[in-house]
């Protein structure tokens, strides 16, 4: 009879092992197996000489995992599309043309981004480089949709002038965004911060002109409510000044913003613009909550622009599946990731 203690329970056999017939007797593949005889490693190749004595102390350990849940697909889950409006977009990344060293660059940073929608100002300066080259022949208007913008504008009556000029441009191209606007109405050129009063007064006169308006506004969740019972399609609140590169100053009024724009309506599109310096700053926007990112200047001035273009994409994405997976509840103390059943028994 052997008696020996195994992984801390007493066992009996009716006869002498090898550590090698033991692994054999409780099906064990010694490929993926150590074995500890009273302290002492038995290495794998001395199993089968390795003969084991009443009263021995043996350890039969195995890998786990430091932590738990099922292995990883290839691919993601599945997330529901992003809708605004009639417009529906995989991509929740949108980007800016501005601020870039050439057209070609802008064309190359586009593509890495993965975006589906891009914004455009309408002023001649922007449509055309000092080489004559157009903004247009570098865009994939069969790809993109393009977003105008009311960029420089500071009056509700500007704004409106270009939402309708940037519509009937559009509309020649036969591209989609000759439905929407991105409305910007600023304050002051200093801080770029935009005008409450003449922001929300653009917002109703083009609301009731039939255009799809998604609004740049402050952080202020009750601007931010207003506009959207004004009728915008979207709010979009700053995450910082325009071009700041400051990122997400105030997430807990974004929180505020989306409680109050989501209040029974959960799939309303809620878009962080403007602030965001890095890839980071679109992941913590999108770990929020947010249903989107608009940025230009991160991208744009960039030391490598191609590369952050790819870095922003990524932080969306993974942004977003943090966002739905759930985050893990702050602790004060520690919680052990690895699972103590089955543990070692210990010297001490």
């Amino acid at each position: 009879m052997l008696r020996i203690t195994l992984n801390a329970e007493q066992r009996h056999f009716p006869k002498p092992l090898t550590v090698a017939e033991l692994l054999r007797q409780l099906g064990k593949n010694p490929a993926q197996v150590a074995v500890e005889v009273n302290r002492c490693v038995v290495p794998r190749h001395e199993h089968e000489s390795y003969w084991l004595r009443d009263g021995d102390v043996v350890e039969i350990v195995t890998l786990v995992g430091g932590g738990s849940g099922a292995s990883a697909g290839e691919t993601p889950p599945e997330d529901r599309p992003l809708k605004i409006g009639p417009f529906t977009f995989r991509s929740r990344l949108f980007t800016g043309t501005g601020k870039y060293a050439s057209y070609e660059l802008m064309r190359q940073c586009l593509a890495a981004s993965g975006c589906e929608v891009t914004t455009v100002a309408v002023r001649r300066e922007r449509l055309f480089d000092k080489e004559g080259k157009s903004l247009l022949d570098y865009l994939n208007l069969e790809r993109l949709t393009i977003l105008p913008n009311t960029a420089g504008c500071y009056s509700a009556e500007d704004a409106i002038r270009h939402a309708r000029l940037a519509r009937e441009l559009l509309a020649n191209l036969g591209n989609p965004g000759a439905q929407w606007v991105k409305l910007e109405c600023l304050a002051d050129p200093k801080t770029l911060l935009p005008d409450p009063i003449e922001t929300l007064r653009a917002t109703e006169q083009l609301v009731a002109e039939g255009f799809l308006v998604l609004v740049y506004t402050s952080d202020d969740p009750v601007l931010a409510r207003r506009l959207k019972q004004a009728g915008a399609a979207s709010v979009m609140p700053a995450g910082s000044p325009i071009g700041s590169g400051q990122g997400i100053l105030n997430p807990n009024n974004i929180r505020i913003c989306l409680e109050y724009l989501k209040d029974n309506d959960p799939d309303y599109p809620v878009i962080v613009d403007a602030g965001v310096g890095t890839a980071s700053d679109v992941s913590v926007a999108m770990e929020l909550g947010c249903d989107g990112v608009l940025l230009n200047t991160a991208i744009a001035l960039a030391k490598d622009p191609l590369r952050m273009a790819w870095a922003v994409r990524y932080a969306c994405e993974a942004g977003r599946l943090a966002y739905l997976a759930g985050r893990i509840p702050k602790r004060l103390y520690a919680n052990a990731s690895s699972p103590t059943e089955g543990l070692i028994h210990s010297s001490r």
